[in-house]
């Protein structure tokens, strides 16, 4: 209990009052900028940690550029079928990618799956390429939409969350990345890209495979998204999703940090994104209940009653003296 107790003030010490969040992983070190969890279906908020502390989304800024390359499908400004060509400025851009040649053009299916399993930078850049003729426009696009959707604390600077050394950084809160992934859970396809653990991506000679970084598709029953995240900056982050007979929720855990480096802190975010989910189906379950007791306590509205007939009146006596009088 004395190891705990001096261990907790060490890292109240470490680290600013206001940047630790109250986790069950404090003991073990780690630090978050925010977790949320909420309905997938309302967006209602079911737990919440500093869901608008600022932080650094990494890789999970992917779920932005996702977003928009579905709206133009759907909008016809595009097809999954399309062939999206490579430039140099994608295939030059580092960190994660599937090796990019310039030149090399893939449909848009093809490259969403490449942008959401791989979490393939050079597929980002060319994808924004693509969808608005250079990166800045379409970081503007990204900006644009995110206003829209309310999220009022976020600024993206890249369609792909790679940033380094004092930025600038793509910033967000743990509450707009919500806002933006129930907009983007009503896109089934998206469900259908992010639930997918393996795909070949065919290239001429060199077929690639691309395995899922989010672990939690093979741990957590029903989960099928939506991203992970992870840089020397941001450190590691997660947006996911899971669904039972009573509902769906996202949970999000934003800027996960831990003493014990990058492995460590990538499995501590998953346990946490884990607990919110488990917690969050837990709270929605327990909702539908008390409303189906709720309904089922409600006296049922009484008939509505007739109003009376009047009985007519004997109109005789009046028609003989009308009678009488009239020449």
């Amino acid at each position: 209990m004395r190891f705990a107790a001096i261990a907790t003030l060490l890292l109240s010490l470490s680290f600013p009052a206001e940047a630790v969040a109250a986790t069950p992983y404090s003991k073990a070190g780690m630090r978050v900028d925010g977790t949320i969890c909420v309905d997938a279906a309302t967006g209602t908020v079911l737990s919440e940690e500093k869901a608008d502390f600022p932080g650094h989304p990494a890789s999970v800024t992917k779920l932005m550029t996702t977003l928009l390359v579905l709206e133009d499908i759907r909008a016809n400004q595009t097809t999954l079928r399309s062939q999206v060509k490579v430039t140099k400025a994608a295939a030059d851009i580092g960190g994660s990618q599937v090796w990019l040649a310039p030149g090399e053009s893939f449909t848009v299916e093809e490259m969403i799956y490449a942008l959401l399993l791989k979490s393939a930078n050079d597929v980002a850049v060319a994808l924004a390429i693509d969808r608005a003729g250079s990166v800045p426009a379409f970081v503007a696009r990204m900006n644009r939409r995110a206003a829209e959707l309310g999220m009022t604390r976020t600024t993206f600077v890249t369609p792909s969350g790679l940033t380094y050394g004092k930025g600038p950084h793509d910033t967000t809160t743990a509450r707009d990345l919500a806002k933006l992934s129930v907009t983007l859970c009503r896109f089934p396809e998206a469900l259908k890209y992010t639930s997918t653990k393996q795909y070949i991506l065919r290239r001429p000679g060199k077929p690639l495979e691309l395995l899922n970084h989010n672990y939690l598709l093979s741990s957590f029953p029903g989960c099928d998204g939506l991203k992970t995240g992870w840089t020397v900056a941001a450190h590691a982050s997660i947006v996911t999703t899971a669904k039972d007979k009573d509902g769906r929720v996202i949970a999000i855990v934003l800027g996960c940090q831990s003493p014990a480096g990058a492995k460590p802190e990538q499995r501590l975010r998953d346990s946490l994104a884990a607990d919110l989910m488990t917690q969050g189906l837990a709270k929605l379950k327990k909702l539908e209940a008390e409303k189906a007791l709720r309904l089922a306590r409600t006296p049922a509205p009484a008939p509505a009653r007739k109003p009376p007939v009047k009985a007519k009146k004997d109109e005789g006596f009046w028609d003989w003296l009308v009678d009488l009088f009239s020449f």
